[in-house]
């Protein structure tokens, strides 16, 4: 059974920094991409990053271009997302996604591109 834990999500002041992890378990995404979503409460489902299987292609959302980072460790079959400069308006459920897209090079910056969902961490930014 795929399992994928988000965890690392907190209260934080505007300015502060946190490190979100997603840990999979039940198959290897080694060759697969992976990302980062949130949903804001009475908002959709947005993208925010994701990683290609080798970690040579990255793309962001612009709202978190030059603030956040996402990065994967395929030996611990984790990915990471550093976010740092927060801001109240980054106050979200946080889910990490992984997608069955072998090797897949085109980025997976929609929902429809993943297979597998965390639970989601809450992250809230206060002012």
């Amino acid at each position: 059974q795929v399992q994928l834990v988000e965890s690392g999500g907190e209260l934080v002041q505007a300015g502060g920094s946190l490190r979100l992890s997603c840990a999979a378990s039940g198959r290897t995404f080694s060759s697969y991409p992976m990302g980062w979503f949130r949903q804001a409460p009475g908002k959709e489902r947005e993208f925010v990053a994701t990683i290609s299987w080798s970690g040579g292609n990255i793309n962001y959302a612009d709202s978190v271009k030059g603030r956040f980072t996402i990065s994967r460790d395929n030996a611990k079959n984790t990915v990471l997302l550093q976010m740092n400069s927060l801001k109240p308006e980054d106050t979200a459920v946080y889910y990490c996604a992984a997608s069955l897209s072998w090797r897949r090079s085109a980025p997976a910056t929609s929902s429809y591109d993943y297979d597998y969902w965390g639970q989601g961490t809450q992250v809230t930014v206060s002012s």
